[in-house]
């Protein structure tokens, strides 16, 4: 156990495994692709997998997330343990249910995207953790009510778009939320009649 948390210590204060720039246009390219070296070298558990919680993959071409979950499996020592995601200024036009399998994932870049439904936004609401997410730059964000509709449907952020979210923004959430989400119906069971 003291192996695993050492581990994890060190992943938590290394530098982001960094793609950002290199023209990938898929996951898999991760595997051949070098990433970007910086000031601090990320450390590798014994297994040679690298110790980050951490990764940058912004300003490329990707346009879906096809073997993400794999990819990190290969790559990172603790995936599961993956807190910052940035796939900003990409091609995305969806947020993709990968996304939803890092429950420790505390903060999303997403700006930049083509992502057109103001919906999509509703599957980051099973993240207990997320604070900090961007969507601005996507085409959602000229829909009425944007930024209402996400502070409603995720209302744990504590940053929003590089802004933070102050208590009028919740109190117009709140506010938001019941004039324009019904409540789910009940079904009756058959056997109620």
């Amino acid at each position: 156990m003291s192996v695993r948390w050492d581990c994890c210590k060190i992943s938590l204060q290394a530098p982001p495994l960094d793609y950002s720039f290199r023209g990938i246009s898929f996951i898999q390219d991760l595997l051949t692709e070098e990433p970007r070296a910086g000031l601090k070298v990320i450390k590798r558990s014994a297994g040679g997998k690298l110790l980050t919680q951490a990764v940058r993959l912004n300003n490329n071409t990707i346009n879906e997330l096809t073997d993400f979950a794999s990819t990190m499996e290969q790559l990172l020592e603790y995936p599961n343990e993956l807190s910052w995601i940035d796939l900003s200024f990409n091609d995305l036009p969806t947020i993709d249910p990968v996304l939803t399998m890092y429950p420790n994932l505390r903060a999303l870049n997403l700006h930049g995207n083509s992502i057109q439904s103001l919906s999509e936004v509703d599957k980051l609401a099973v993240l207990p953790r997320l604070r900090t997410l961007t969507l601005h730059g996507n085409p959602i964000e000229e829909e009425k009510g944007y930024r209402s509709y996400v502070l409603a449907m995720l209302p744990q952020l504590k940053s929003f778009d590089f802004s933070g979210v102050t208590k009028q923004d919740r109190s117009t959430a709140t506010f938001w939320r019941r004039m324009n989400v019904k409540p789910k119906k009940v079904k009756k069971r058959q056997d109620d009649y």
